[in-house]
Parts: structure tokens; C-alpha cells; sequence
């Protein structure tokens, strides 16, 4: 599995924070598909709790990341139970290859929100576009 895409399904949207949410209606959500703005891999992101959990799906890869390890996590969620932690914002931990990860994912726009994940240390940021 590539750095990115293993980071990506860790995190997953994994859970999941860059930029504050400027203007957006109460109603906006991340429901719904979102992909990498890298084009690597796609995500459905669904409610799944009484309180606003999230959950999200990998299920699209492009073919040059189809790899036995990344088709291992293609169709299975990467997260689930990611909590609102305020208006336009989600955290969780998510667990991948044995290994814990923590993370915000933002809603910034509409169509736009920016996933952040923490293993210690060591942190990545990715941006995920709405399709």
C-alpha cells in the first residue's frame, strides 16, 4: 500500500481539521462520496449513530493503487463511530494494520473538507473534494 493511501484509509476519513467551516449552513453535512483530491481513492461517508456518528466506506482505488494490500480495505469501512466534536467537526480513532490512529475530519465547504490524522508525533493532512 502506498504512504498516502495507507495514511488514508488509517485516518480514513478516517477520522478526520485544517481550516475552521466559514458559512455553512446548519444542514451541511459530509454525507455522501468524496474523493482525494490526489485522485487515488474514493470514500462514501455515512451517518451511522443516534448522535451524529460518522462512518466511511474506501470503495473506489484507481488502478495504479489496486495492490493486494489496499484491495484488502476496498469495500470495508475505515471508520466508524467518528463523534461531532462541534458544528462542522468529527474525531475518532480508527484502527488499521493493528495500529490506533486519531484524527478530525472538517467540513470547510460543501464540497470541500480537510482530513487530518496523528499517529504521536507524526502528522498528515489531506483534502478531499465531494463527487
Amino acid at each position: 500500500m502506498t504512504r498516502t493511501l495507507k495514511w488514508l484509509a488509517a485516518i480514513g476519513i478516517a477520522t478526520l481539521s485544517v481550516a475552521p467551516a466559514y458559512a455553512l449552513a446548519a444542514s451541511a453535512t459530509p454525507v455522501g462520496s468524496w474523493q482525494v483530491t490526489t485522485g487515488e481513492a474514493r470514500y462514501k461517508i455515512t451517518a451511522c449513530g443516534d448522535d451524529g456518528e460518522l462512518c466511511a466506506k474506501l470503495i473506489w482505488l484507481r488502478d495504479d493503487q489496486r495492490t493486494d494490500e489496499n484491495l484488502a480495505v476496498l469495500n470495508k469501512y475505515v471508520v466508524q463511530g467518528a463523534e461531532r466534536a462541534t458544528e462542522n467537526k468529527w474525531e475518532g480513532n480508527v484502527l488499521f494494520e493493528g495500529r490506533s490512529y486519531d484524527g478530525t475530519m472538517t467540513l470547510v465547504s460543501k464540497n470541500y473538507m480537510t482530513l487530518k490524522g496523528c499517529s504521536g508525533i507524526l502528522c498528515q493532512t489531506y483534502e478531499l473534494t465531494r463527487i
